[in-house]
């Protein structure tokens, strides 16, 4: 009798995830006040909260001088960027939006379960747009690198466009996993950044408006 064929591997960048559930809840902890976040197998950070994440939510910049307008969490995972960003911003919308279905329906009940009534969560492909590019204050992620140079490249110009004049981008990398080639590539797109950190083995990068 034939072995039955093995279910593949789900990675948390799969669109539609076949690995069997196996829910587990983590804390987010913060100045305001904690939160606590169920996730699942096939989603970025299962179980707790990864290094890179919490290093950026530790330092998510001064968000009293953007320019008026909405938030982003680009690859929000089950959303502790996004929950952190809304929780501190309540003035404000918080789009969380991701490519993995299992992610994004987790994100919607952790912000419903946090009482954070001002996060919209959908996918990528679903945030569609009236007129014209969306234009966010700021653009923040943790963008998935193992997706490969090509995807990542093409999904970081589609949204860093969307940045309005005096917002900002921050993106955490792992040093190991190319985050100084990836700052070299944007400023060669004509978009500025900087480094504004560097812990742990970990860039935070701050990237403004493309320069025309």
């Amino acid at each position: 009798m034939p072995e039955p064929t093995p279910t593949p591997p789900s990675h948390y960048f799969d669109e539609k995830p076949v690995a069997p559930s196996a829910e587990s809840t983590f804390v987010v902890r913060g100045p305001i006040r904690h939160l606590t976040l169920t996730s699942d197998r096939a989603t970025f950070s299962h179980g707790s909260l990864d290094r890179g994440t919490k290093i950026l939510l530790e330092n998510i910049g001064d968000t009293t001088v953007l320019p008026d307008g909405d938030l982003l969490d680009l690859g929000c995972g089950v959303g502790p960027i996004a929950l952190t960003l809304a929780l501190r911003n309540p003035n404000r919308t918080v789009w969380a939006i991701d490519v993995n279905e299992r992610a994004l329906a987790l994100c919607e009940r952790n912000a419903r379960d946090n009482s954070l009534d001002n996060v919209r969560v959908c996918h990528v492909d679903q945030l569609t747009l009236r007129s014209g590019p969306a234009q966010f204050a700021a653009i923040w992620s943790n963008p998935p690198i193992h997706v490969g140079k090509p995807e990542l490249h093409s999904m970081l110009l589609r949204w860093l466009v969307c940045l309005a004049p005096g917002g900002y981008s921050r993106l955490v990398v792992n040093k190991n996993l190319g985050s100084d080639s990836l700052q070299k590539w944007l400023e060669d797109e004509h978009y500025p950044t900087q480094r504004v950190l560097s812990r742990s083995g970990f860039r935070i990068l701050q990237v403004s408006p493309r320069a025309i």
